[in-house]
């Protein structure tokens, strides 16, 4: 069964919504996403992944969003 997140809920800058049935592959289409506006240099998406590239200084800080986005997935209910 299929859950949904949009890019502002993984901590992106759209509302694009992402479909997945793992949390998994809810962050590799995330993943794909963010790609894809950085090849285009979108300026909302570059803003987010400049903030995402400061909470990865930190490991706890990085582990706790990711276990929070976890927790966050993993309460929606199914599609």
């Amino acid at each position: 069964m299929m859950k949904s997140m949009t890019c502002k809920q993984l901590g992106g800058a759209c509302d694009e919504i992402f479909h997945a049935e793992t949390f998994g592959e809810m962050a590799a289409l995330s993943k794909k996403h963010g790609a894809e506006m950085f090849k285009i240099q979108d300026a909302a998406h570059m803003e987010a992944m400049r903030k995402m590239q400061e909470l990865m200084k930190s490991p706890e800080s990085m582990q706790k969003w990711f276990m929070d986005k976890k927790a966050e997935f993993e309460a929606l209910p199914k599609d």
